[in-house]
């Protein structure tokens, strides 16, 4: 009995894990800025200069 229920515990974690990662994964992509080329390339100078 109770390994029947570990076997099914083991099989829904194993099934809803990588489902709720994707669905967390999929938010964030959905989230992002979106920005023409030289605003991003403006961005990442911005990031490279506080840096040093």
């Amino acid at each position: 009995m109770v390994e029947s229920f570990v076997l099914v515990f083991v099989l829904i974690v194993g099934l809803a894990g990588p489902l709720v990662l994707y669905l967390l994964v999929r938010g964030e992509h959905d989230k992002r800025d979106r920005m023409d080329r030289d605003t991003a390339e403006q961005a990442a100078r911005r990031d490279t200069r506080n840096r040093k």
